[in-house]
Parts: structure tokens; sequence; C-alpha cells
């Protein structure tokens, strides 16, 4: 892991939105266009020739969830419940009202929340077994009070979805569970097939093909985003203790070979310590070779003058996820501008926050958190303005109203406006 000093341009520090390969981009449209137009027989042949899979029926059965219980730890169902239970309590809060108000002419306005009719919900399977995935994506669509919820997943090649997946999709009430994956299971979202109808949103991560599927029907139905590798930053002190500090790095590097993994100090002895600690800790795990290639090569340590220039540093690469272990993290709370989500103090490890805190862990990745937020329940609504106008309002202001619109060449707006008021008066 390289140990750099802070200079010349910060902004070099953060890393590029990543592109998907053209091949990758022109298979997945392939694909695409394959399933609108052949539908569920699409489905199938794409899910037995990826998967493994020859289906009879794409659809879960309540026998197939209730038999999940069997396998399934039950130190790890009461970790489910427990973890929705701590999430719906965080994203009620999110809950908007609608809202109106009257001004003194008479004029009424508002903004009316409407929930989404309906949302789909991708989830990984094959190998990547998430079910904290459900959590995150299912919670605030039921809060909003998102009507009908699909779920996706793709299936194993006995056809059959891992067992802690449909125990936590029936814990929360998911009914409708689609056993398709890859580009074919988000065209069938997005256009809908025969057995299935189409939805309104698609969220949930996925793989390269994935997320690629969801940037082209972007615009016909809506997405949450194009997530990239995961990230993490901790900015620390001399207070700071290095093996949590390494842990943390390394419990994001073993996601994926393209993870960043960086920490921010303003001490030469931590930044040394937190290298010769990863590599401590990098021997010991079970996922070593992942981890490593990603702290080779987007593993950092920066070492900064001061902790003013550490937070700058911080706020340019504007990381998916941010530790503060620092004497007193609260004190920097104010100054940091652009990280998904911020864990403050030495015991708030990022795992916390992906599984059981309550936030969400759906983050903005690549340097986006400097224009967006992590997945919540305004995601799953909808904002409609409300206005009421009176005679009194429309007599006093309908001669603004109308030189306004005359200033942009539109006379029939003018005119709607005073065929209403004294000018339109014949």
């Amino acid at each position: 892991m390289r140990i750099e000093r802070v200079k010349g341009e910060l902004k070099s520090l953060r890393r590029s939105v990543e592109m998907i390969d053209p091949s990758v981009q022109s298979s997945v449209k392939e694909i695409l266009s394959d399933v609108k137009q052949r539908g569920d027989e699409a489905v199938s042949q794409y899910t037995k020739t990826f998967d493994g899979a020859d289906l009879s029926s794409f659809f879960v059965t309540e026998e197939e969830k209730q038999a999940a219980y069997e396998h399934v730890n039950k130190d790890v169902l009461r970790a489910i419940r427990q973890a929705a239970e701590n999430i719906r309590e965080y994203h009620a809060r999110q809950l908007e009202q609608t809202w109106m108000m009257t001004k003194d002419d008479g004029t009424i306005l508002g903004q009316k929340i409407t929930p989404l009719d309906s949302v789909g919900v991708y989830v990984p399977g094959g190998t990547a077994v998430y079910p904290s995935t459900i959590l995150m994506n299912v919670i605030p669509a039921q809060v909003a009070k998102v009507e009908r919820i699909v779920m996706v997943s793709p299936p194993n090649a006995e056809g059959k979805l891992h067992p802690a997946v449909l125990v936590t999709a029936h814990e929360l009430g998911v009914k409708d569970i689609y056993k398709a994956g890859g580009a074919q299971a988000v065209a069938a979202l997005a256009y809908g097939t025969k057995t299935l109808e189409p939805v309104d949103k698609i969220v949930g991560p996925g793989n390269v093909f994935v997320a690629a599927a969801k940037r082209e029907v972007f615009g016909h139905v809506d997405i949450d985003m194009i997530a990239g590798p995961s990230e993490i930053v901790v900015l620390c002190d001399d207070s700071a203790n290095p093996s949590y500090v390494a842990a943390d790095l390394l419990s994001q590097a073993e996601h994926d070979e393209r993870a960043s993994a960086i920490a921010v100090t303003t001490s030469n002895a931590l930044a040394e310590n937190i290298r010769d600690e990863v590599e401590r800790q990098l021997q010991q795990l079970p996922r070593e070779a992942i981890a490593r290639r990603s702290i080779e090569s987007y593993g950092a340590v920066y070492v900064a003058e001061t902790l003013a220039e550490a937070v700058e540093v911080v706020n340019q690469l504007a990381p998916e996820h941010l530790e503060v272990m620092t004497k007193d993290p609260y004190l920097l709370l104010g100054k940091i501008k652009h990280a998904g989500a911020i864990f403050l103090g030495e015991y708030s490890a990022e795992s916390v926050g992906d599984y059981f805190a309550g936030t969400n862990h759906v983050l903005p990745t690549n340097g986006t958190a400097r224009f967006s937020s992590p997945l919540n329940v305004s995601d799953f609504t909808k904002k409609s303005s409300i206005i009421s106008y009176s005679k009194q309002a429309l007599d006093q202001n309908g001669p603004l109203i109308a030189s306004f619109a005359r200033e942009e060449g539109l006379e029939a707006h003018a005119r709607a406006v005073e065929i209403r008021t004294k000018e339109g008066e014949v």
C-alpha cells in the first residue's frame, strides 16, 4: 500500500466515472430488444444460457419461501429481523407529507406527494448472496407506500434462490419474486412479459451487464443509480487505532479488485502503521487475492500537513463511505461537504451501516456524492405541484404574467390570462 504526501491539484485524487465497455453495451442492447419482442421465451432462454437453469415457471412459490427457513441460521434470522426494524425506523423519518398554503389574495399553492405505483428490486445471485440488498431497497419503498414491489434474482443451476434471500423477502412481505437475473431481468421489469407486468422504477445493484441494462432502459423507467466499485476513505489523526483503520479499509477492498480503500491522515507514523497493518491483516483474509489487487491498484494513505487540508482531500474525493477517527470527530462534521455516509468515531465501523444501524447502504460512488444522496424514501415517491389561483390574484398579477409571456414570444400564453381578466373583457 503506497504512502503519498498531499500536494498539487487535489482533484487528481478523485476517481473518474467508469465507462461501460462498448461490447457489453452492444450485447445488452440485443438482450433488451429480444426480451421486448419475445418476452418470457427470451428470458427463459437467457436464464438457461447464463445461469444453467431450465425453468418451467419463473415465480417463487410460497412453499419455497417456507422451506428456506430450514436452511437459515437462527442468529442470521434474528439479525435480519432486527436490521429490518432499525432500517424501517430510520426511513420512517424521511417520509414527506403533502402540504398546501393559502395566501392573502386567495391563492392556494401546495405540493402533493404520491408513491410510485410499482418498483422492481434487483438482487444479485449466484456466488453473490446479499440479503441486505433486499432490506435496503424494499423497506424505503414500503415506507413510501409503493403498491407493488417485485423482486428479481438469478437462480442457481437447480433453479433455486439462496435461502437467506428468500427468507429476507418473506420477512418483509414481498410476494412477487421472479427467478431471473442479468440484462434479461432488467428488460422484463422495464418492458413487461406475459407473466411479469412492467414496473415504474428499477433499483438494486448488479454486475456490469445489469448496470448497462439499467442505463439503457432509463427514460422508459426510472432507476436508482449506476453504481461503481465500492469506496472507503478513513480520515484519521494520531489518536486513531491503525488496526481499526486497516480492518475497515480491507472491508471494502474485499468486495472487488476495483474497490478503492484510502486513508487520509496528518501523522507520518500512523501512515506507516496503517500500511504495515493492512499487509498483516491481508494475509489472514479468505478473499486475500481480491483485496490485495484492490489495495495495490486503488489503495493509498495520503499524508496531509494539517487536519484542514485532510478534510479538503476528503471533500475532493467525495467518497461513498467516510469514517472519521479523530480526537473529536463531531468537530469536523460541519466541514465535511461530500460523502455518501459519514461514520463518526472508532466504534462506527462501516460494516455497521452496511447491515444493521438503519441508514441505507445504497450510496453514491465515483465521486458522485458531490451531487447525489443515499437511496431514501423520496426515491420511491414523486411530487406534483398544486396551484389554485383566485380571481383577485389573477386580476392583480395578470398584466405581469402577460408581459412575461410576450417577452418570450408566446402570445397565446398572454391571451389565456387576459381573457380571464379585465384586460381581456370586450
